[in-house]
C-alpha cells in the first residue's frame, strides 16, 4: 500500500520536529521552574515562616528578569538553526511581550512538549519490547510463561501510541511558529514603522535622483542642443544678410531654415524651463517664479516671503516642486479657467511648511476628472510628503492650497 504524500511529507519532517521540540522543552520549563520558585519564595514571604525568604526571593526575581532576555536569544537561536526561520531582535521597550511568551505561553508548550515526547519515548520503549525481550537471558523467557503474548500487546500498543505522533508533532511545530515570531520578535507597530521609515528614506532618495537626473537632461540640452540651434540660427541669419545675390527661391529656403531654427530655439527653451529652470538653482525660488509670472499670459500677482531669519534655501527637490506646482497652476490657469482676469500667487514659509497659495478670479468649477492637470499635481504634491487642497466653487474664485515640509 502506498504512503500518502502528506503522510510522507510529515515522516520526513519528524526528525526534524522532534529536535526542534526536544530542543524547546527546557527552555520553556526553566521559566517554569523560576516562577514556581518565585511564587513559592512569596507563599514564605506571605506567610513569614523564613527569614531569609525575601532575599532568596529577590535573588529570584532578579534571576528571572536577567534569563527573559537569555532564553529569548536562545529561541531565535532554535527557530534560525532547525526550521529556518529567523526572528528579528526585539527592542528593549517590548520586553513585556517576552515576559509573556515566556512566562504564560512557554508553560504551556512546555507541557505540551513533555507530553508529546513522553508519549513519542513510551511507544518507542513499547513498540520495541520484543526486542528487549529477545535480548534477554533464555533462562528469564523460560521463567515467564506468557511473556510472548504481553510483548505482542504491548507492541501493538506501543505501535498506536506511535502512529499520531508525527502528526501531532507537525501541528505543535506550527503552533510555535505562529507564537514564537508574533511575540518573540519585534512589536508589529515597531515593524510597520520601520518600514515606513525605509519606504519614506527610499521614496526621498528617488524624488531626489529623479530631480538630479531632470538637472542633467536640463544642462545637456542647454550645453548641446540648444547650443547647436543657436549656431545654426546665427549661420542662416548671416547667410540671409550676406547672400544678397542668390534666387528668390534660395532666399525663401534660407528664410523658412531661419524661422525654423529660432522656433526650435523657443521650443527648447520652453522645454528646458519646463524640465528644470536654471535660475531655481541661481537664484532660488522667488526669481524663478518672478520669472513665470512674467511669463504668463494674465496679470498675476506673487509675494514670497520667506524670513530672512531662515538663511537656508528650501531644499532642492521641494523648490522644485513648488516651482512646477506654480508653473503648472498659470497654465491651467490660462487654458481653462473661464473668464479669469488676474491670478495670485503667495509662496510663505513658516516654520517646517512651505505654503504655495494659488488663486485667479475666474468662474471655477474646475474639475480634476476632467484632465485639467490636477490630478498630476496633487501626486507632485504627494511625492514629498505635501498636501494638495483645491476649492473651485462654481462662480468662483478657484483656490489652489498647497503645502510642502521643509524641515528646519
Amino acid at each position: 500500500m502506498e504512503i500518502p504524500p502528506w503522510a510522507r511529507r510529515v515522516l520526513a519532517r519528524l526528525p526534524r520536529d522532534t529536535s526542534f521540540l526536544a530542543l524547546g522543552a527546557p527552555l520553556h520549563l526553566l521559566v517554569g521552574f523560576l516562577l514556581f520558585m518565585v511564587f513559592s519564595l512569596l507563599w514564605e514571604v506571605i506567610a513569614g515562616r523564613d527569614s531569609s525568604a525575601p532575599v532568596v526571593l529577590g535573588f529570584a526575581l532578579v534571576l528571572t528578569v536577567f534569563a527573559v532576555p537569555a532564553l529569548t536569544a536562545a529561541q531565535r537561536w532554535r527557530f534560525r538553526q532547525l526550521l529556518g526561520i529567523d526572528i528579528p531582535a526585539p527592542g528593549w521597550r517590548r520586553s513585556q511581550r517576552q515576559f509573556r511568551y515566556h512566562c504564560l505561553i512557554g508553560a504551556l508548550l512546555g507541557g505540551l512538549e513533555v507530553l508529546l515526547l513522553s508519549l513519542l519515548l513510551a511507544g518507542l520503549a513499547a513498540g520495541t519490547v520484543l526486542l528487549w525481550i529477545w535480548a534477554c537471558p533464555w533462562e528469564w523467557r523460560v521463567g515467564h510463561p506468557g511473556y510472548y503474548t504481553q510483548a505482542c500487546y504491548l507492541t501493538l500498543a506501543g505501535l498506536a501510541a506511535l502512529a499520531p505522533v508525527p502528526s501531532l508533532a507537525a501541528a505543535l511545530v506550527r503552533l510555535e511558529t505562529h507564537l514564537g515570531p508574533a511575540l518573540l520578535g519585534p512589536d508589529p507597530s515597531e515593524d510597520l514603522a520601520r518600514r515606513v521609515i525605509d519606504l519614506t528614506e527610499s521614496r526621498a532618495g528617488a524624488v531626489d535622483a529623479a530631480d538630479a537626473e531632470r538637472r542633467r537632461i536640463e544642462r545637456d540640452l542647454h550645453d548641446g542642443a540648444q547650443q547647436r540651434l543657436v549656431s545654426l540660427a546665427l549661420n542662416l541669419g548671416l547667410a540671409k544678410a550676406t547672400l544678397t545675390d542668390l534666387p528668390p527661391e534660395a532666399r525663401e529656403v534660407i528664410d523658412t531654415a531661419h524661422r525654423e531654427a529660432k522656433d526650435a530655439i523657443e521650443e527648447l527653451n520652453s522645454l528646458v524651463r519646463g524640465l528644470h529652470p536654471a535660475v531655481l538653482d541661481e537664484l532660488g525660488l522667488d526669481a524663478a517664479l518672478s520669472g513665470l509670472a512674467a511669463r504668463a499670459p494674465l496679470p498675476v500677482r506673487l509675494r514670497v516671503d520667506l524670513p530672512p531669519e531662515l538663511p537656508q534655501r528650501v531644499a532642492p527637490a521641494v523648490e522644485a516642486v513648488a516651482y512646477f506646482v506654480v508653473s503648472e497652476a498659470l497654465t491651467n490657469i490660462a487654458k481653462h479657467a473661464r473668464e479669469a482676469t488676474r491670478a495670485e500667487v503667495t509662496v510663505t514659509r513658516l516654520g517646517g511648511i512651505l505654503r504655495v497659495v494659488i488663486a485667479d478670479d475666474g468662474v471655477g468649477g474646475a474639475d480634476p476628472s476632467r484632465g485639467t492637470g490636477l490630478t498630476g499635481l496633487a501626486q507632485r504634491v504627494r511625492s514629498v510628503d505635501g498636501t494638495f487642497r483645491m476649492s473651485s466653487p462654481v462662480g468662483g474664485p478657484t483656490v489652489m492650497n498647497v503645502e510642502l515640509p521643509c524641515p528646519m
